[in-house]
């Protein structure tokens, strides 16, 4: 393992403070950026006049998550976690802002770019999760992890519920109805972007650093160097990226699509918020025992489980027809549990091995592929069901779910069995 912080009494209650920090941050931040995804494909299917264009808001918004991981990890290598992670919020809020305009005066392009500026608070919920790690022993990383991933189910549960009141309001202001979510959700970005200015206080990584006596020091290269270099020392790291792309890419494609699915067979948007929700229990829930079973089965074996889930996930979505069913509810909730399993495990492994010094040019490098390959499956997406339906997509999707099962297998081979949360060696 690198980047291990020796742990005092000072640094134990700030890690504590940091969690508690970053809990209350993912629990108001996840309204902000999970109101809008009911909402998000049918808003751009109605400003743009297509069906094939309905998939284009989500991903441009994973493509600005994309971008603003790079960009926000650049502004944490240099400043710290509190500096990025602030900014992060008030980008997304300002997205939201732009939503609304363009629901109001029918603008796809505007619409697009509001869609890329939300991304940004995708990317600090995204680096929120390992800043709870920068202060975190080892053998606790899964678990500091996973609450912090768990913490969003507060909001994220919510979010796609208050879709009605949110567009009962934006009636009420007069308003298209599909923008209030995006209204209301600018409130809640806000907040977390004053939650997380006030009270991350001591910054986690520069702490770190200042704990290892790394502090002031300036890395050597560039970036990208030093990303290249982490990963040529640890190729555990790719294994990690190929999972944290293919199990994100397989859960945007699905997920974009299905309010559009069942809408199609007649579903009203109260109880698409409702599959959405349950989707995004699934996602966030039972993040804390992911990261138990990450720190005591290993992280590699965890992996593997989420490659699992997500095949069958995919397989019983394929199954189910339009509007509401059965099938869609359980899909969809386990396609947000294979997603955790993928994303605690995978994510884990990164703070696990990434140098102190280059780990937050890591983290951001490994966030930028995840949400670059998975705005390419949402694009595709909605191309792939006006040809050839939703059962094709979900089923076409069970290739990336295959490579998070094959990323889990490579990170048994290429972890060391010693060492908290490592995989026992079952050759023996």
């Amino acid at each position: 393992m690198t980047g291990v912080v020796p742990q005092s009494s000072s640094t134990a209650a700030a890690q504590r403070r940091t969690v508690a920090t970053l809990v209350l941050t993912q629990a108001v931040g996840a309204v902000g950026i999970t109101i809008g995804i009911a909402t998000a494909s049918l808003l751009a299917r109605d400003i743009s006049g297509s069906e094939g264009q309905a998939g284009l808001a989500q991903t441009f918004q994973v493509l600005g998550a994309a971008l603003a991981s790079y960009v926000l990890a650049r502004v944490m290598a240099v400043r710290g976690r509190r500096p990025g992670l602030t900014t992060g919020y008030l980008l997304g809020a300002t997205g939201a802002v732009l939503a609304v305009v363009a629901g109001s005066i029918g603008s796809m392009l505007l619409l697009l770019v509001g869609a890329v500026l939300l991304g940004s608070t995708t990317a600090a919920n995204n680096a929120a999760r390992y800043a709870a790690t920068d202060l975190a022993e080892p053998a606790q990383r899964g678990r500091a992890l996973a609450v912090v991933v768990w913490a969003t189910t507060i909001g994220a549960v919510a979010g796609p519920n208050l879709t009605g009141p949110a567009a009962a309001l934006a009636r009420w202001l007069g308003l298209p109805e599909l923008t209030g979510p995006f209204a209301l959700g600018s409130v809640g970005m806000l907040l977390a972007a004053a939650v997380v200015s006030t009270f991350l206080r001591p910054d986690p990584l520069l702490l770190a650093r200042e704990v290892a006596g790394t502090a002031g020091q300036v890395p050597a290269g560039t970036s990208w160097s030093r990303v290249e270099a982490a990963v040529r020392e640890r190729p555990v790291l790719l294994a990690a990226v190929v999972a944290l792309a293919g199990a994100h890419a397989a859960m945007v494609a699905v997920m974009v699509m299905t309010p559009l699915h069942m809408e199609h067979g007649g579903a009203e948007l109260r109880v698409i918020g409702v599959v959405i929700s349950v989707h995004v229990l699934g996602m966030f829930a039972f993040a804390p025992l992911v990261g138990w079973l990450a720190d005591t089965a290993g992280r590699p074996v965890t992996l593997g489980a989420g490659g699992v889930v997500l095949v069958v996930a995919l397989v019983l979505s394929a199954a189910a027809p339009e509007g509401s069913s059965p099938q869609i509810f359980g899909g969809l909730f386990l396609l947000g549990l294979g997603w955790s399993f993928a994303t605690v495990a995978a994510s884990t492994l990164i703070a696990d091995h990434a140098p102190l010094e280059a780990r937050a040019d890591v983290q951001g490098s490994a966030d930028l592929v995840m949400n670059l390959v998975a705005a390419a499956g949402g694009g595709l997406a909605g191309v792939v069901v006006a040809l050839a339906g939703y059962p094709a997509l979900s089923l076409a999707s069970v290739v990336l779910a295959l490579a998070v099962l094959g990323a889990g297998v490579a990170a048994h081979r290429l972890t060391p069995v010693a060492g908290p949360g490592a995989l026992p060696d079952l050759t023996e």
